[in-house]
């Protein structure tokens, strides 16, 4: 449920105590409920998560939001956007204040055309995040939406992360009275 990646995180903290000029990679802060990235808009930098929790959610035609993931410490953000020269896929918003090193786009490229780590370190975000979606997909198609929700509810404990029912309905990818209807079975 919660995404994080200290491999990442640790490699762009160097970076960023090495870098020369200090406008590369600079630390950014953000409030709860503010967007970092915004959907079908231009990123501005690339982005990796240094502390707190945002959500990463798709807004459909219908205004319908489904929550993809939520991302933590070490999760990057824009970098697709940036390799395929696309507008934000998605929109990140922060759920818990949130610290991020916000990276120069040209710094990015130059480093994705010289760093072979950074590029290892991608392969595996991109393998992950494949390897994640395809198992959420495939247990979303296997088992009951109770199973689902007590697993999520299960996940929140351990992760000690809250959401509000809209939040645990967009990530199951069901209605609010679906959930209600399912958090009913469960009681009983």
């Amino acid at each position: 449920m919660l995404k994080t990646n200290e491999s990442f995180l640790s490699y762009l903290s160097a970076l960023y105590e090495r870098q020369s000029r200090k406008e590369d990679i600079i630390l950014k802060r953000c409030g709860k409920g503010q967007r970092i990235l915004s959907q079908n808009e231009i990123a501005t930098k690339v982005m990796l998560i240094v502390e707190g929790i945002s959500k990463c959610y798709f807004t459909e035609d219908n205004d319908k939001e489904y929550i993809i993931e939520f991302l933590g410490k070490g999760e990057i953000i824009g970098e697709l956007e940036l390799i395929r020269n696309i507008p934000c896929l998605c929109t990140i918003e922060a759920m818990t204040d949130i610290s991020y090193f916000a990276i120069d786009k040209p710094y990015f490229s130059a480093l994705l055309q010289t760093d072979i780590h950074l590029n290892h370190l991608l392969l595996d975000s991109f393998a992950k995040r494949i390897v994640d979606t395809a198992s959420r997909a495939a247990y979303q198609q296997l088992y009951t939406v109770e199973h689902s929700l007590n697993k999520l509810m299960e996940l929140q404990s351990i992760q000690n992360v809250s959401l509000s029912k809209d939040e645990m309905a967009s990530y199951l990818g069901i209605t609010v009275r679906s959930l209600n209807r399912a958090m009913k079975n469960l009681r009983e």
